[in-house]
């Protein structure tokens, strides 16, 4: 049958000229589903219950996946920030690690105190340290160089390089794909144009986390935003070590389509 196609499909061709190839369906795309994003680690203050710190850390929730992506500096405040969002530990089922700097690693330990039974994704050039308490704690260990989908619909760009080496995460949502940064350290336009091109057909609703920027002049960081508003992004949400300055900057550019962040906030798919 598939000979007899393939026949049909060259006369085809051949009979009107056009010998261009059709698209072939991605078949391993799986259906997109609601996601659900809580800062729960942030130095920029939302929700007056909850502590803030420099660091950063997000529970995404897709399906039936829990991941917490990073671990804030302080494992005791975030876990107590985990508490009062009613948050449980044993139900996160992976832990995704950006970048091995402690404001994003420093809760690890008190984390995995509390649930061992978790895979730890991390970019495969961590210092041996980090990877130790991993080891020692019993969870599974998944060190990470090349982009490759983790979960269904959860995909890590894999290690890319920087100033610092760091892995960011893409969650492709009911809305379009989500991407989210620890410290952004290989630049962020860097990183939102390594996911157009691993998602070329697909568009990103919403870059969330921290971009770096908050050492930059102002016209460095204007030169950064209108990249990004260039590459059609529908919503930013930056925070942690973006600055103040470039967060109101993003506001001005992005309007309505800027998201206030800081620890508490939480962002919703249908």
């Amino acid at each position: 049958m598939f000979r007899e196609f393939g026949l049909l499909l060259f006369l085809e061709m051949f009979l009107t000229g056009d010998f261009t190839m059709p698209q072939v369906q991605n078949e391993n795309k799986a259906k997109a589903e609601a996601v659900s994003i809580t800062i729960v680690y942030d130095n920029n203050p939302l929700l007056k219950d909850l502590q803030t710190d420099w660091g950063f850390a997000c529970l995404v929730e897709t399906g039936k996946t829990k991941l917490l992506f990073d671990t804030g500096d302080n494992g005791l405040i975030l876990l107590s920030n985990m508490a009062r969002l009613n948050i449980n530990p044993e139900d996160i089922d992976m832990v995704f690690l950006s970048h091995s700097h402690h404001d994003h690693t420093g809760g690890l330990k008190d984390f995995l105190k509390t649930n061992r039974k978790v895979k730890v994704y991390f970019p495969q050039s961590f210092p041996p340290k980090v990877v130790e308490i991993i080891k020692k704690s019993g969870a599974e260990q998944v060190p990470v160089s090349l982009f490759k989908e983790i979960q269904t619909n959860i995909f890590t760009l894999g290690e890319l390089m920087g100033t610092v080496n760091e892995q960011s995460m893409v969650v492709r949502s009911s809305e379009g794909l989500i991407v989210i940064t620890g410290c952004a350290h290989p630049g962020i336009v860097n990183i939102l144009m390594e996911v157009k091109n691993q998602f070329p057909d697909e568009s990103i609703f919403l870059a969330l986390g921290g971009f770096h920027l908050h050492r930059l002049t102002e016209d460095e960081i204007n030169e950064v935003i209108q990249k990004i508003s260039d590459m059609e992004i529908k919503n930013v949400a930056p925070t942690h070590c973006t600055g103040n300055t470039a967060r109101k900057m993003f506001e001005d550019v992005f309007g309505a389509d800027y998201i206030e962040a800081g620890v508490g906030k939480v962002f919703k798919t249908d």
